[in-house]
């Protein structure tokens, strides 16, 4: 075999080898990176901070036509009041069904269309001085700037 022949031989090799790294890559990337992950992780995030009473982070969270429901701190003295003092409880545990895509989508029936949406269902179990309770809430997860946010349904 020539140096040329080999070289050749090599040079093939080493390109097909480059393009499986680069789909492989590809691949994993769109899995850990898609929409529906991107949208579960941002309700997740949500959640957590909402678990440890950081409701400032997680009014951080919502969308803006969230934001205008309520201001932060209105938010944040209604949460704790609700869920830490009538319910008695420090913390809540937590369980996310699988996203589910919505291509259109409204927050309230005169609200604006959101496109690109996950639902996910979100159920919250308390263990507090009236024994254990799962409040279950539908929640959207929307893009918003290249940012993923929250919005809950106020549909009638």
């Amino acid at each position: 075999m020539s140096r040329k022949s080999a070289s050749f031989k090599g040079l093939v090799m080493g390109f097909v080898l480059l393009v499986c790294i680069v789909t492989v890559f590809m691949l994993v990337r769109g899995f850990w990176f898609s929409h529906d992950n991107e949208a579960v992780a941002v309700v997740e995030e949500f959640y957590q901070y909402e678990q440890e009473g950081e409701f400032a982070s997680s009014w951080k969270l919502f969308h803006s036509t969230m934001k205008e429901k309520f201001s932060k701190g209105h938010y944040i003295q209604d949460r704790a009041h609700v869920f830490m003092n009538h319910f008695g409880v420090e913390t809540f545990d937590f369980t996310m069904s699988e996203p589910e895509k919505i291509e259109q989508w409204k927050m309230a029936k005169t609200g604006p269309a959101m496109k690109n949406v996950y639902k996910i269902l979100v159920t919250q179990t308390y263990k507090g001085k009236y024994g254990n309770l799962d409040l279950e809430q539908e929640v959207f997860a929307v893009k918003e700037k290249d940012e993923w946010k929250i919005v809950w349904d106020y549909n009638q």
